[in-house]
């Protein structure tokens, strides 16, 4: 497999984080309202430099390790956000995806724009059979977006996961690399 540079879209690139992303990062990691659905509440200083610094030598598709591609605006060379992806360890062949998003930069079909390159990557240069993503079913825009993308909705996770204060259901999503071919 080749060493990973990039991908690129119509407007926007997926690449290493660098250094330079460091306030960008930490700005949307800090917005509670991005945090909302998240796994995490906040990001320090200090972990956040630990991130990138990892980041800037991991290798997408490794087995069981998760890797975050920054998504840059190819018009300002910002940092908007980041897609997750990470193959399974014990079946290769499979991989779950996440994606986060700057506030201001949510709403405009980025998110959209930068998975739908990332299930590109996944399928084609990785070679994967399947893909899954796990949301909050509280959290509308992210479920409508996986069933833009044609990811089929597999089944609803009672109460598990914690969210604001209490349990909530988490919708499993998944799509095959013939069905994504098919799709796009």
């Amino acid at each position: 497999m080749a060493e990973f540079t990039q991908i690129k879209s119509r407007r926007l690139i997926l690449r290493r984080f660098a250094d330079p992303d460091l306030e960008s990062f930490l700005a949307y990691r800090n917005d509670p309202e991005v945090a909302r659905y998240q796994s995490w509440d906040s990001c320090g200083r200090e972990e956040a430099v630990a991130f990138i610094q990892e980041m800037k030598s991991s290798r997408p598709g490794t087995p069981g390790e998760w890797f975050q591609f920054a998504v840059e605006l190819r018009e300002t060379g910002g940092l908007v956000g980041d897609c997750a992806l990470k193959v399974e360890k014990d079946y290769q062949y499979q991989a779950e995806i996440g994606f986060t998003l700057s506030r201001e930069h949510q709403g405009k079909g980025y998110a959209s724009e930068a998975v739908s390159r990332l299930l590109d990557y996944a399928f084609g240069d990785l070679g994967l059979h399947r893909v899954i993503a796990i949301a909050f079913c509280e959290n509308e825009r992210s479920v409508a977006l996986l069933e833009r993308l044609s990811m089929r909705r597999e089944g609803r996770l009672l109460q598990s996961a914690r969210f604001e204060g209490g349990w909530s259901d988490e919708c499993m999503y998944a799509i095959l690399g013939d069905e994504w071919e098919s799709a796009t």
